[in-house]
């Protein structure tokens, strides 16, 4: 059964793509190299006004009820390009070097859930309520999610993912076979979303194989 994404808010442009059958193994050379050339580009983009526009409309886009995209709060895309400026970006496997890929080149925040762990087909993008968390990384840090932009999982309307951190319970590794990336941009990006959504669907096609569809919401 193909996988179903809704959006039930506005102002919000959301690309997502679905893989089946693939392979997470380490990145060819190909693929390590492109995302090298990107962080050193990224690292000399700082304060170039694109950069700084692109990156104020993100944060933008998470500024709802009583949540601010600042501190550990700011968007993974953000978190991403300091990794690049300081020199310390981090390789781990084809899939998650293609996301990092992606996200600098658009600077859009991206999320990746492995649909097995996930246990569900239908996913809607929301807001956080009250009460609402979860687990982010392996130490057991949890995360906030009221007010926060996030995707849930259906049926139980369980939240695994948001443009900050995904949840530790979803996450991907290397016995991951079948995956669903959610990129994450305002209405006024739609385009650039588009177009992000559609690179990232051919790299994991190249890369990691498999059976691919992407579409953009709404």
């Amino acid at each position: 059964m193909p996988v179903r994404v809704t959006v039930e808010i506005e102002g919000v442009a959301v690309g997502w793509i679905e893989a089946r059958g693939c392979t997470v193994a380490d990145s060819r050379p190909a693929l390590a190299d492109e995302l090298a050339a990107a962080v050193a580009r990224d690292a000399r983009s700082d304060d170039d006004p694109c950069t700084v526009a692109r990156r104020a409309a993100v944060r933008d886009m998470l500024r709802h009820g009583r949540y601010r995209p600042t501190g550990r709060g700011k968007p993974s895309s953000e978190y991403l390009h300091r990794e690049a400026v300081e020199g310390r970006f981090p390789t781990i496997n084809a899939l998650v070097d293609i996301n990092n890929l992606v996200s600098l080149q658009s600077l859009l925040p991206i999320s990746v859930v492995d649909l097995d762990r996930a246990g569900a087909e239908t996913f809607v993008v929301r807001w956080g309520r009250e009460g609402e968390s979860y687990v982010f990384n392996p130490s057991g840090q949890v995360l906030d999610l009221r007010d926060l932009l996030l995707v849930a999982r259906m049926p139980g309307d369980r939240p695994c993912a948001t443009p900050v951190k995904d949840c530790q319970e979803t996450k991907t590794d290397a016995s991951t076979r079948a995956a669903l990336a959610v990129l994450y941009g305002p209405t006024a990006m739609a385009s650039e979303v588009g177009e992000a959504t559609r690179r990232m669907a051919g790299l994991i096609e190249a890369h990691c194989g498999g059976t691919v569809t992407w579409g953009v919401l709404p």
